[in-house]
């Protein structure tokens, strides 16, 4: 079982204690990979900032906290240059 405490998700940044899904990846949340793949594959930081804070919507996140948790996954090293 993969680490729960500490540890966040290489693609969008959340902390795994807060990803209440199954994980399939010791690297990556349960909404970033599934089905032993990414969900978004693309390389575009913008693009997956976006995906990211219309589903933080849509399950119900306030959206000043959705723009903070967006903003922080430029620092997922998924996205580090």
């Amino acid at each position: 079982m993969p680490q729960q405490t500490g540890t966040y998700c290489e693609s969008c940044y959340m902390p795994f204690a807060k990803d209440t899904g199954k994980r399939e990846s010791e690297k990556y949340c349960s909404l970033c990979y599934k089905d032993g793949k990414l969900c978004y594959e693309g390389s575009d930081l913008k693009e997956f900032q976006r995906v990211a804070y219309e589903s933080m919507i849509a399950r119900g996140t306030n959206k000043w906290l959705a723009k903070f948790y967006t903003y922080m996954i430029r620092f997922a090293p998924r996205w580090k240059k």
